[in-house]
């Protein structure tokens, strides 16, 4: 199988210029004209990117995100929420990084087959960094209000949360 995967992507590439060959494509000057449009995209969504690191950094470093944490730990104890997994649970929808050494961190201390390691896990598989994708997305195309986008979003993670608790006590018991 792990041939096959070595071979899939120049098979997908050769494809692709055999039908652009075939349909007197410009290669060269389509993939330039791609090209350009993906450096606009990406210098249009710097900013949001920039701001949105930032205040990761800012809530990480203030103590704000422990202070909500304690806040929040008593409610999610009531979700059967393991204590370890409430910051991953209020960094996940912000930062991908971040949330991935919170993971690492939860598997250190707890151990990854234990109830947190695996919630942790369920939970990094089945949410979303929420507002790094909206940023990215809205921003790439100028969109300025989100409307509904945000609460649907942060409701999913949070479905998705209290899903992960229950799908890993289900499947591994314990909690």
């Amino acid at each position: 199988m792990t041939e096959f995967g070595n071979y899939l992507i120049p098979c997908v590439i050769g494809l692709i210029l055999v039908f652009g060959l075939v349909r007197r494509v410009p290669l060269f000057d389509t993939f330039l004209e791609g090209a350009k449009e993906g450096a606009k995209s990406t210098f249009g969504i710097i900013p949001a990117l920039v701001g949105l690191i930032t205040a990761v950094s800012m809530l990480k470093a203030s103590g704000a995100l422990d202070m909500f944490t304690a806040f929040i730990a008593p409610l999610a104890e009531k979700i059967g929420l393991p204590p370890q997994v409430v910051p991953l649970m209020l960094l996940r929808p912000v930062s991908g990084s971040g949330s991935l050494a919170l993971v690492d961190q939860i598997f250190s201390s707890s151990g990854v087959d234990s109830f947190a390691g695996r919630v942790a896990a369920v939970m990094m598989g089945s949410t979303e960094t929420t507002f790094y994708a909206i940023a990215v997305y809205f921003g790439s195309v100028n969109i300025r209000k989100t409307r509904h986008t945000i609460p649907s979003a942060l409701t999913a993670d949070f479905t998705s949360v209290v899903i992960a608790v229950l799908t890993v006590r289900l499947l591994f018991g314990g909690g």
